[in-house]
């Protein structure tokens, strides 16, 4: 089975940022906003879709990206990234803002949900980045940001990661958290990480998955 991670946090607060050390000869960025990295790189070259070339596909849509996520590991690719999975929902509901209708909530839901089964489906040396935006609570809790009811009542989306990390900004340093603080639903399996907080380094990040799961070499290499 394949790896989902979902990375959470702010905007600004390093998510886009954390891929600076990924080798992109190794994986896809689906980037649904289309918006430039947050850090000098020739290496991630965007190309159509249909054309299955290049690492960088603009799609917000879920079946599209199932697709990229089944093509990845056939393509020679060790990991894909979703930055940020909160538009391939928002921006879907943008194009549709003019429905009257609820369904259009359950077909966004569900959508989703179908990206991330693929993630847990596909073959076990792909790990599957889901980098998303927080909202907090009225009970004061820390959340992915979703679209609609359906994900948070029926779901649950955070149940579906068994390693979920947070971004934090501490005095100028970035980091990940690795571990709930009581307020968020971060985790990770025991003994993956030693450490409370880790760099903010999904290549850092990969490395360790890998040697965790006994997978082959990844991001780096």
């Amino acid at each position: 089975m394949g790896i989902p991670v979902l990375i959470l946090g702010d905007s600004g607060s390093g998510k886009s940022a954390s891929m600076m050390n990924l080798n992109p000869d190794k994986g896809f960025l689906v980037n649904p906003e289309n918006k430039r990295l947050p850090f000098k790189s020739k290496g991630w070259q965007a190309r159509d879709f249909d054309a299955k070339t290049g690492n960088v596909f603009f799609t917000d849509i879920p079946t599209d990206i199932t697709t990229i996520i089944n093509f990845a590991v056939r393509a020679g690719r060790k990991y894909v990234v979703v930055d940020d999975f909160q538009y391939v929902m928002g921006n879907q509901f943008m194009r549709r803002r003019s429905e009257k209708s609820f369904e259009k909530f359950t077909e966004i839901g569900g959508g989703a949900w179908d990206v991330i089964r693929a993630a847990q489906a596909a073959e076990e040396e792909l790990i599957v980045y889901f980098l998303a935006h927080t909202e907090e609570t009225p009970q004061g809790r820390i959340k992915m940001k979703t679209i609609g009811k359906m994900l948070d009542e029926k779901i649950t989306v955070e149940g579906m990661f068994s390693i979920a990390l947070r971004t934090g900004v501490t005095d100028g340093r970035y980091y990940f958290t690795t571990q709930s603080d009581g307020t968020d639903p971060v985790k990770s399996p025991i003994g993956l990480f030693d450490n409370f907080q880790i760099p903010n380094d999904l290549a850092t990040v990969d490395s360790a998955i890998r040697e965790y799961y006994e997978l082959s070499d990844g991001a780096t290499a």
